[in-house]
């Protein structure tokens, strides 16, 4: 049972008993460790006051085997993210990002340079000047590129040819891409009708670029990349709702996923 001693970001947090914890972590070089902090609670205890949600630390921990709790023996607080908790539309984004990681990461599958951007994403919402939407495409977009999940959007999913601009497009899940609106015959499955101001705002992510798009342009291309990447990896995600709400997204006029 190897011990190890790593930087990581608590994404879930649960009461064990009145003095402990069992805790979800995403460590730098191990990945996601899954523990029980025993004693986490007590004043004297190695946990600076407890492990919470949202906060970055100095984790040790002797690791078990997948799928069985280790035991996490200290952590020592690192940056609280404390503004997070102070904005509605920063907190609910943080939420957002480590319900991300919990559900689209295995234990112990390390992902440094997905770590990373977490991380700065964090910083950034607890900046003093965010832009929470901008923040959390990015972030998505390196999420979507370590689990070898990242849509095509230069080219069409249904056979290569190059993408021709449009008004709107479809959104194919099962492809990974876009066709043009409407889809192609021969196009199966599932499709989501977006439009083209998403796509840009899309690709301006997926290259770290402020290209000047509207902000509801980017609020809809964060919705349309978190759908597609619980669509392909299995799960639901509870946060992506009381995310829409505390960001100001107009469900009359955003019906669609991508929309």
């Amino acid at each position: 049972m190897p011990t190890i001693t790593d930087e990581a970001i608590c994404i879930r947090q649960w009461d064990w008993s009145e003095t402990s914890q069992t805790v979800s972590v995403f460590a730098r070089e191990t990945g996601v460790v899954r523990g029980v902090a025993k004693g986490s609670k007590r004043p004297r205890a190695p946990f600076s006051g407890g492990v919470e949600v949202l906060t970055r630390g100095e984790l040790t921990a002797t690791l078990k085997r997948p799928g069985a709790l280790s035991i996490i023996t200290s952590w020592d607080l690192r940056d609280p993210y404390a503004a997070l908790r102070r904005d509605l539309a920063r907190y609910h984004t943080g939420l957002l990002v480590v319900d991300l990681l919990h559900h689209a990461l295995r234990e112990e599958d390390p992902h440094p340079r997905l770590y990373d951007d977490a991380a700065n994403t964090l910083a950034s919402l607890a900046s003093a000047d965010p832009d929470p939407p901008r923040a959390l495409l990015e972030f998505q977009w390196s999420l979507a590129r370590e689990t070898g999940h990242r849509p095509e959007l230069d080219r069409r999913a249904d056979n290569g040819a190059p993408l021709e601009g449009a008004p709107t497009y479809c959104f194919c899940p099962e492809l990974g891409g876009l066709t043009p609106d409407p889809a192609p015959a021969g196009v199966l499955g599932r499709t989501w009708r977006v439009r083209e101001e998403t796509i840009r705002a899309l690709r301006a992510g997926c290259a770290g670029a402020d290209a000047g798009e509207a902000p509801q342009a980017v609020v809809r291309a964060n919705k349309l990349l978190a759908t597609f990447l619980s669509d392909r990896l299995g799960f639901e995600l509870p946060s992506l709702a009381p995310w829409e709400a505390a960001i100001g997204l107009d469900r009359a006029e955003n019906s669609l996923p991508g929309e």
